[in-house]
């Protein structure tokens, strides 16, 4: 329902952009977009024709300009940019957050991030140019530098008079960190605590120095994961030397998260992952992200047909065995699955590692032994009841589920796991993969139940 209610909200708020726009009442429009929020403005230009959302973003205000620039797709803002002359673009960046104009440098060619350093303003220019250094999804390359940083030989007041200097230009200014004149982080103090303490206390002496920090090359992910369990707004970064040098905030987590999560969701597809939104990527682009995973996944899946012809003497004894192997693949397939989710789920989460592998894998098989059984159960009777097969039959085929449902999840639970600790995404071990590993399994120990139990 909220959904719904923000859907009409922002096709009411693009036709009155588009409207005004068109009847060219400019200054009812800059006055439209004063009343509403850089996110909103920036998913309403998101779903117009460039030349509509260029001409929209040149009316607004040089800071709200730079705040709906933070929220744009990244194509819509490389098309802003290029249709800007160098010293607008240099405007446009100077306004903008040191990391969130870096991650949009991270994605223009490097001539034109070039041009646009140029003219920046050289504290700009050195602050991108300090979080460009740091590699891909690192901390140090999401992390911010502007921050509120103070002394322990403050006082209140004077702590109060250097965030009115720097806190327009900060991130936040909720949390200050306190540091040495070498800029080792020693302390973190609360906004609230400034607001309630004497002016002319010593930040030294009520400061939080049980300070808990992560290093630049710590990766995005478990940054996220350690604001999340210590239900931090902002975390402090520092280099090997304990030296601060800057912070992530909780935006930057929720950005983090999103990316992440898309990309393992991409992963388990079997589709190669992508920063593009749907409709952003042209059919060439979608069929490159999907052909390769395909093409793989047909050529591992030959080797089932290549388990069919092995056992044709046998299926032609008793065809009725071919009209059970769809549901005994699916069935495999599924367990595989739920095994496999829930496993890089705990990777995901840090809640399993590599040495809980044997751990994982007793509660798997007590799970695949109830579940295989129940699903026999259920199944036999069915066999027995409406099908009518002969009994023997039936018997192959419950055990082959019993078995199928065992290696399945077993397969599902090791796999992820593995991969983990090999240092690759476990994601990649997901539906696809398994189920194509689980498929051929499945046909093996169907085949080879139905040649001992049936004396084919």
């Amino acid at each position: 329902m909220e959904n719904l209610e923000n859907e009409e909200l922002e096709l009411e708020y693009k036709k009155t952009l588009l409207d005004l726009l068109k009847s060219k009442q400019y200054t009812k429009l800059r006055q439209a977009c004063d009343d509403m929020q850089a996110a909103d403005i920036a998913a309403v230009m998101d779903d117009m024709e460039d030349e509509d959302s260029l001409k929209i973003f040149r009316l607004l205000p040089k800071n709200m300009a730079a705040d709906v620039f933070a929220n744009l797709e990244i194509d819509d803002q490389q098309y802003i940019i290029a249709s800007m002359s160098d010293k607008e673009a240099s405007s446009i960046i100077d306004n903008l957050m040191a990391d969130d104009a870096a991650d949009f440098l991270e994605e223009m060619p490097a001539n034109v991030v070039k041009k646009i350093l140029a003219n920046a303003r050289p504290d700009t220019r050195a602050d991108i140019n300090h979080l460009l250094q740091y590699p891909e999804d690192s901390a140090g390359s999401i992390m911010t530098v502007e921050f509120v940083d103070l002394r322990e030989y403050m006082t209140v007041a004077d702590a109060i008079e250097r965030i009115r200097k720097v806190g327009l230009d900060s991130e936040t200014v909720n949390i200050c960190y306190v540091l040495t004149k070498e800029r080792v982080l020693v302390g973190t103090v609360a906004l609230r605590y400034l607001l309630i303490k004497r002016q002319d206390e010593l930040i030294g002496d009520f400061m939080n120095e049980k300070v808990i920090s992560i290093r630049t090359n710590t990766d995005q992910e478990e940054a996220a994961r350690m604001l999340q369990k210590y239900d931090f707004t902002a975390m402090p970064v520092v280099d090997q030397e304990d030296r601060m040098v800057g912070i992530i905030t909780i935006d930057d987590v929720v950005d983090i998260i999103e990316e992440e999560a898309t990309e393992d969701i991409e992963k388990m597809a079997a589709i190669l992952p992508s920063d593009k939104s749907y409709f952003k990527m042209s059919i060439l682009e979608t069929y490159k992200n999907r052909m390769p995973w395909l093409l793989l996944l047909m050529i591992s899946a030959t080797f089932t047909g290549a388990i069919i012809t092995r056992f044709e003497d046998a299926l032609s004894s008793y065809v009725i065995l071919t009209a059970y192997i769809p549901m005994l693949m699916d069935t495999g397939g599924n367990a595989g699955s739920q095994a496999s989710v829930s496993i890089i789920r705990g990777i995901s989460l840090g809640e399993i590692e590599f040495g809980d592998v044997l751990k994982a894998l007793w509660k798997e098989i007590r799970v695949a032994c109830m579940c295989g059984i129940t699903l026999s159960c259920v199944n036999f009777l069915k066999l027995i009841t409406l099908d009518r097969i002969p009994l023997l039959v039936a018997a192959v085929v419950c055990l082959t589920l019993v078995v199928v449902v065992l290696i399945a999840k077993t397969i599902g639970c090791f796999l992820p796991l593995l991969a983990a600790k090999l240092g690759f995404d476990p994601a990649v071990m997901a539906s696809p993969l398994i189920t194509t590993i689980v498929d051929a399994l499945a046909l093996l120990t169907y085949f080879t139940l139905a040649t001992q139990i049936l004396h084919l």
